[in-house]
């Protein structure tokens, strides 16, 4: 056994796990189409489990379909976890939610193989359903219902582009939909997350990783300005309500605000629908979305706040109906300080370069943050690429991600 706190990562293990998982349900040469309850994700499943069958450790399923794997501590009591989610994006890439469960196994593998079994229990997790990308208003899925966020009747409400429900789904694979809440724990001390940074921060600031200390509140609102439809050349431009020149102006004060504020407001008005949506007409209507996001809490409320005051004002100044409805709206989770500060560490303790940050996309993480604390560490992700098949990290940034997890979990569970 090593006298150190910093296990050897097997790199070629590493990289031997990342290629076979990225075979299942391969898509446009390096991209993965991998969706929640299909046949593809029950084979990564399945190769997973006997990756962590053969680490020694005690694989079961839970009623939602997550996966666990389990080396149990000689001390009892709550355990410490990580891992992420392998769903993909359709397609994704070989990296997105899959690398934070190959990193957690490899951790766990290098902390058993050279420490022996730890004082509190170590768990690694494939959640399911994390992307949307099959059932769109499912939301975090496998972690909701391991914090007990499902609410009664979501098993059929919650479908796909078919009209399939998941509950279907998860019966077609064996699961019993009516028993998710069994899903449900309160014995996890805290859940470390590894994933692909998704954006160039890093890249920026080369540096291979970072602690993250924030995920962003995300709001989703979708506006609907309505005015007067006319014809587009006999109509004054003095006379109009026009809510396409209202929804114009909107946009640019809306992203302006984002850029007025800085890193790491962002807000993006992803879709825009004019009615009648015709050359030469006036639009009587124009229904656009905002998405407005902020890692902390009283500055993302503020920028609602903002945002309201800006399309209200422009509603009113050119005649136009303003109706606007909240979609989603999922809060700013800041980061465990004592977690942060364990990856911090151990990042020092072995010499890697890091730089802390708050991330912009929504994660798994966000959700267990009902139940336990929660950190995460980012890896760098070439060109910033996520959510394509063109996602790419390198294996030496990925082993470098991997021992700041293993390094942290090495101080919680020994």
């Amino acid at each position: 056994m090593t006298t150190d706190r910093n296990p050897r990562i097997d790199v070629a293990e590493v990289e031997r796990m990342i290629l076979s998982l990225g075979a299942i349900g391969a898509h446009l040469g390096t991209g993965v189409w991998r969706t929640a309850y299909s046949p593809e994700w029950v084979t990564a499943n399945a190769l997973v489990a006997d990756w962590c069958h053969k680490a020694g450790l005690t694989v079961r399923s839970d009623a939602a379909g997550n996966l666990w794997a389990r080396a149990e501590g000689t001390e009892g009591g709550k355990a410490i976890v990580s891992g992420s989610h392998i769903d993909s994006q359709c397609p994704g890439g070989r990296y997105d939610g899959a690398l934070g469960i190959i990193a957690a196994l490899a951790a766990i593998t290098a902390l058993k193989r050279d420490f022996g079994p730890p004082r509190r229990p170590l768990e690694l997790v494939s959640l399911c359903e994390e992307e949307g990308s099959r059932f769109p208003t499912a939301g975090f899925w496998g972690s909701r219902a391991i914090v007990g966020k499902i609410a009664q009747g979501d098993i059929e409400t919650v479908t796909e582009a078919n009209g399939g429900s998941i509950a279907a789904a998860m019966a077609h694979i064996g699961l019993d939909p009516a028993r998710i809440g069994e899903a449900r724990r309160d014995d996890i001390a805290a859940f470390l997350e590894l994933h692909i940074e998704q954006g160039p921060v890093l890249e920026h600031a080369n540096r291979p990783v970072a602690v993250v200390d924030a995920i962003t509140a995300i709001r989703h609102t979708r506006v609907t300005l309505t005015g007067e439809q006319n014809h587009a050349g006999a109509f004054p431009m003095d006379l109009r309500r026009d809510p396409m020149a209202g929804f114009a102006e909107a946009t640019s004060a809306l992203i302006d605000h984002a850029h007025r504020l800085g890193r790491p407001a962002v807000t993006t008005i992803g879709s825009c629908l004019p009615y009648p949506n015709a050359p030469a007409v006036i639009p009587r209507s124009v229904t656009f979305t905002i998405d407005a996001r902020h890692p902390d809490p009283a500055a993302a409320a503020k920028m609602h706040e903002v945002h309201a005051a800006l399309l209200h004002e422009i509603a009113a100044r050119r005649g136009l109906e303003l109706k606007m409805e909240v979609q989603f709206d999922h809060p700013a989770c800041l980061s465990d300080p004592g977690l942060v500060a364990a990856l911090e560490s151990s990042a020092t303790r072995q010499g890697i370069p890091a730089i802390r940050m708050a991330s912009g996309a929504g994660h798994d993480s966000q959700q267990l943050a009902a139940v336990c604390p929660v950190a995460m560490v980012f890896v760098r992700s070439a060109g910033g690429r996520s959510h394509t098949p063109e996602e790419f990290s390198t294996l030496d940034d990925i082993v470098a991600g991997i021992r700041v997890l293993a390094g942290a979990l090495h101080s919680l569970a020994y």
